[in-house]
């Protein structure tokens, strides 16, 4: 069984996210949406699809959003009963109606040989009320390397298009960064644990771009400056061996710009690169870098 949890806290959008779960063609799921103190009571707009689907509303008094999305996203997750695979939809996200039945159609593709598995995607400019092209992804797909094309802008990644096991998150869970910013990439990272991400390109998931989302905001650059530091680190730490050796040297200087730019470039963080950097016969990547850190210290460009 699938179950799809909802964090809400914005009404504006969130009928287009309730039509497209009743749209669903195939009605194995259920909905589990958590309200983490909205002052916008969704209650009259959950009446009109009480019945249109299996849903389950809980009220949370105190707001975790605010400061801790991943907090929100644990005691959303708690609610769920004993579904083994998992699904996290923003209030602001929608799916076509086959998103479910696709899920099904692959699963035997995908059951016990990967925890992690992703649809299709398009994002919907609101301001605009573009559409992107629509993104699709390799079949099987190594998740160190599914990042790197995020990385190298080849593709892309959000949370409302993932699905993964129970087991993989009660094992690994939601890194903590702040504004949740790097927190559903580490995921994928973690959950699939040594096993590829699978994808199902037949179905889409919509990711609405808007002011109102983090992802479309400009005034908390500094929390995802320190939520980017935070991913690169563990990036460094537990998953270059999973890399190749272009991945392992471009990640390893990305990870020094960033602790640079964040100020964090002290004595550790310095011998952690250079030493990850000499181990992977890097040399010349190693000079570079101790160059970079050099002039950096005496403040020269």
């Amino acid at each position: 069984m699938l179950a799809i949890i909802i964090p809400y806290y914005k009404l504006i959008f969130f009928e287009e996210t309730l039509q497209s779960l009743a749209s669903q063609t195939d009605q194995r799921f259920k909905v589990y949406i958590s309200d983490d103190a909205s002052p916008e009571s969704p209650k009259l707009l959950l009446d009109k699809y009480q019945d249109k689907f299996d849903l389950e509303y809980h009220r949370f008094e105190n707001n975790f959003g605010g400061k801790s999305l991943v907090k929100h996203w644990d005691r959303s997750i708690a609610l769920t009963k004993n579904e083994d695979w998992l699904m996290i939809l923003g209030d602001d996200d929608f799916f076509e109606d086959n998103i479910v039945k696709s899920f099904y159609e692959h699963l035997d593709h995908f059951n016990e040989k990967s925890t992690v598995v992703r649809c299709a995607s398009k994002i919907l400019e609101q301001e605009t009320g573009k559409l992107s092209k629509l993104y699709t992804n390799p079949v099987w797909e190594k998740a160190t390397d599914s990042f790197f094309r995020k990385y190298q802008w080849l593709g892309r990644s959000s949370l409302s298009e993932y699905i993964f096991t129970r087991k993989s998150y009660e094992t690994f869970k939601f890194k903590d960064y702040p504004l949740a910013w790097y927190s559903d990439d580490m995921a994928w990272l973690d959950f699939s644990n040594n096993k590829p991400i699978y994808s199902i390109n037949d179905s889409i998931v919509y990711f609405r771009m808007s002011a109102s989302n983090i992802s479309g905001r400009e005034d908390n650059l500094q929390e995802k400056e320190q939520s980017e530091y935070l991913f690169y680190e563990r990036l460094v730490k537990k998953h270059l061996s999973k890399c190749d050796l272009n991945q392992k040297k471009i990640f390893l200087l990305e990870f020094g710009i960033i602790a640079k730019n964040t100020k964090q470039l002290d004595f550790k963080t310095c011998f952690l690169i250079i030493s990850k950097l000499l181990k992977n016969g890097l040399f010349y990547s190693c000079a570079k870098f101790i160059r970079r850190v050099y002039r950096a210290k005496l403040n020269l460009k």
